[in-house]
């Protein structure tokens, strides 16, 4: 190894932080995405009934796929801070990080794109323009 490079290079714990909290504004993101996904059933409520088209029908997706946001968040912040945690008690053994992909984050991009795709279905089918 260079002078400068390793586990003891401060700059090795300053990108494992950098990366930890991208991590966890993601995670917040998720949440706060979550939260605004659940109320907009809500949202669709009040227009239908200002509208005169109220239904019967609760917005049961949007709530539950909001839901799902919310909690897929409280995940990712769990997981980034096991992670950052073990990459941290690595560093201090004196060990190199061990780089393996994050089957994590794959899953949690498939999970997102699943819910945006099952949102923009009930928003086509549920709200169409006219109807």
């Amino acid at each position: 190894m260079n002078a400068g490079e390793g586990p003891t290079d401060p700059r090795t714990y300053f990108a494992a932080e950098r990366t930890f909290l991208a991590w966890i504004r993601t995670g917040v993101a998720l949440m706060g995405f979550g939260f605004v996904v659940a109320r907009f059933g809500l949202f669709l409520r009040e227009i239908a009934s200002v509208q005169g088209k109220l239904t019967s029908r609760q917005p049961a997706l949007s709530l539950w796929a909001g839901t799902g946001l919310v909690l897929l968040g409280v995940a990712v912040n769990g997981l980034s801070a096991y992670r950052y945690g073990k990459l941290l008690r690595q560093l201090a053994r004196g060990e190199s990080p061990t780089l393996n992909g994050s089957p994590a984050a794959v899953i949690i991009s498939v999970l997102l794109a699943a819910i945006g795709l099952a949102t923009a279905i009930y928003l086509i089918i549920m709200y169409k323009p006219g109807s």
